[in-house]
């Protein structure tokens, strides 16, 4: 019996060595689940690649400013694309190289750095191009415009980046319009629109529900003077997009040329400053909503606060020159410019996590267009530019009465008594 056992033991050992396919044998009821520990092998090398290219790239920029030797050294962190990115020496370096009036050119060594850059795969890397998108449009915009007739001169480096970003741009709306969903207006609010619509001929009607808000977009393989507020629109959409990941000093930047472009003199921006006599007689003309303004009349504390705070955005007069803006010019603001510029300066105005420097910046910029649309008689631009500095009014007066309201909390808050100590001394 023990040898026929043996014998039957062998045999099973043998076939199931010699059975070509495993899958038929049931010797191993458990096998490994995971055969493969390591299922990307290449993402190692993947990412020394971009490591790498990052470093390359930062290399080429300190070589592209001869004047800003530091820069190398960002190359040797393990972010080099991400600390670039927050870098604000880097950014003042190609700030201070592109505002020299002779940059701008084909042969412009950092244009050819933006352009090739961005069409690097790193993301980061992109981010970094893009975070100078306010830099490039500003200086370009201003430049086309002061340029005279007699005056050339070459432009074909910022164009050139701009023109990949609008190319970028177009190959991924994929030749499809922007469209939007318009709320049905004869309902009393949004949340009253049906959610099954009627169909096509029926009692109401179909109404249209979708609208266009931007066409679709055109290869262009040069700026000509009629696409020229398109293509930098474009631009300036792909910067809203990523606007969130925008270092301050971006946002900075822009604010300061489109107070620039708006023409930032104008006496017409104080048009909608508060002062204690319109804000005591804001509900008894009908201006406010009782849930949501308060008698400012007896928080006196609290409209001067305001009052003080929308008065120091006045400071940007004649502050063209001062640090951190750069000077532009008054430029042609048609209402396709206006719309990304818009949506960029709403987004420094009411994103929670700017700080309060770009929002006073984007304020400032806001009144400065409110005006210029009011002299150019854009009623789009009005409607947009005093919806936005009514937020800006509503939301500082409510952080000024949540302030007040926290330490008059705390003052009246009462103080626990503290009982008195002890002491246990042995006899």
């Amino acid at each position: 019996m023990e040898i026929q056992l043996n014998h039957l033991i062998t045999r099973s050992s043998s076939s199931s060595s010699s059975d070509p396919n495993p899958s038929n044998s049931n010797s191993n009821p458990n096998p490994n689940p995971n055969p493969n520990p390591n299922p990307n092998p290449n993402s190692m090398q993947s990412w020394w690649e971009a490591i790498s290219k990052a470093r390359s790239s930062i290399h080429s920029l300190a070589s592209a400013l001869p004047n800003f030797p530091s820069i190398s050294s960002l190359a040797d962190s393990d972010r080099p694309a991400r600390s670039l990115l927050e870098s604000q020496e880097a950014y003042l370096a190609v700030s201070s190289s592109l505002s020299n009036p002779l940059s701008g050119s084909g042969e412009d060594p950092l244009c050819q750095w933006l352009y090739e850059t961005f069409q690097s795969s790193d993301p980061d890397l992109r981010l970094v191009v893009l975070s100078f998108v306010p830099l490039l449009t500003g200086l370009y915009l201003s430049r086309v415009v002061s340029t005279s007739s007699t005056e050339v001169r070459s432009l074909a480096g910022l164009e050139a980046v701009i023109l990949a970003l609008y190319a970028s741009e177009t190959k991924a709306r994929a030749g499809k319009p922007l469209l939007i969903s318009i709320p049905d207006l004869s309902q009393p609010s949004l949340y009253h629109s049906p959610r099954n619509k009627p169909a096509r001929g029926g009692a109401q009607g179909h109404r249209p529900s979708v609208g266009v808000l931007c066409p679709p977009l055109e290869p262009q393989i040069a700026v000509k003077s009629t696409k020229r507020a398109c293509i930098v629109a474009v631009a300036l959409d792909c910067y809203f997009k990523q606007i969130s990941q925008m270092p301050t000093w971006s946002k900075l930047e822009f604010c300061g040329f489109a107070e620039a472009w708006a023409g930032q003199n104008c006496p017409c921006r104080r048009e909608f400053d508060m002062k204690s006599d319109d804000i005591g007689n804001c509900n008894r003309n009908g201006n406010g909503n009782a849930s949501e303004i308060r008698d400012f009349e007896e928080d006196d504390h609290v409209v001067e606060n305001a009052v003080a705070d929308i008065q120091r955005l006045e400071i940007h007069e004649d502050d063209g020159d001062k640090e951190g803006v750069l000077s532009g010019v008054k430029i042609p603001l048609p209402l396709e410019l206006l719309q990304p510029v818009l949506r960029i300066l709403g987004h420094c105005l009411l994103a929670p996590l700017n700080s309060q420097d770009v929002r006073d910046a984007a304020s400032a910029a806001v009144r400065c267009l409110y005006a210029r649309a009011s002299h150019d008689l854009l009623p789009q631009a009005i409607l947009a530019t005093r919806s936005l500095i009514q937020l800006d009014k509503r939301t500082r007066l409510a952080s000024q009465e949540a302030n007040v309201a926290s330490v008059a909390s705390n003052s009246n808050t009462p103080t626990k008594a503290k009982k008195p100590e002890i002491l246990l001394a042995s006899k």
